[in-house]
């Protein structure tokens, strides 16, 4: 198993986590996103979206973070990063994709750099830009947990939700979103990074 990823990307760093979690030996390859290394026609060759993670396994070349979490978890079922509940799956689903769907790509490098590029804004524009839609995604994501009585987001367990949710709190600390009106997201954070599958996955620590 070849994971192709960028130690900063929220993405990677999902898939970092789902892999430990699982019990899965991989090999790495850093694909620098800085030096456009995604960009390159080998790595298009491989991944033609030019995006990182990219997993490779038995062959199989699979791309998007959450599409190969999701076949981690159908190749290898345990343990397992989803509830057992129906309704509870559902809802870990959607909290995973709020953060992956709707603030991540808001707020991804190519976005940010066309900001700065063609569309000429200042880096203040585009600090201003990041931290607006990052807040309104964890405005929401607050309101979504804090009457929430698991240990994690979704259950007992770290599942996708805290997958996802670890990486967007990491990249808005980048960025230096104040993070004081999120005191259950820090919360669930905090017991995340406490379980060595997390800190093994931590961009430090990669």
């Amino acid at each position: 198993m070849k994971l192709f990823d960028y130690k900063n990307s929220s993405a990677s760093y999902r898939v970092r986590i789902a892999l430990n979690l699982k019990g899965l030996s991989y090999q790495a390859q850093s694909i620098s996103l800085l030096d456009n290394e995604q960009g390159k026609d080998n790595y298009r060759a491989l991944n033609p979206s030019g995006l990182v993670p990219t997993l490779v396994d038995n062959g199989q070349v699979l791309t998007q973070s959450l599409a190969i979490i999701e076949y981690l978890e159908e190749a290898y079922p345990s343990p397992s990063i989803l509830p057992a509940d129906r309704v509870a799956r559902t809802k870990c689903r959607a909290i995973a994709l709020d953060i992956a769907c709707d603030i991540h790509p808001l707020n991804n490098l190519r976005v940010l750099q066309h900001l700065t590029g063609a569309m000429h804004h200042s880096d203040e524009e585009k600090l201003q830009w990041y931290r607006h839609w990052v807040s309104i995604g964890l405005d929401a994501l607050e309101k979504k947990l804090e009457s929430n009585q698991n240990t994690y987001c979704c259950d007992s367990v770290p599942t996708l939700a805290d997958i996802c949710l670890v990486p967007q709190l990491f990249n808005a600390r980048r960025f230096s979103v104040d993070l004081t009106p999120y005191p259950t997201l820090r919360e669930i954070e905090q017991r995340c990074q406490n379980l060595p599958e997390f800190a093994k996955a931590h961009p430090d620590n990669v």
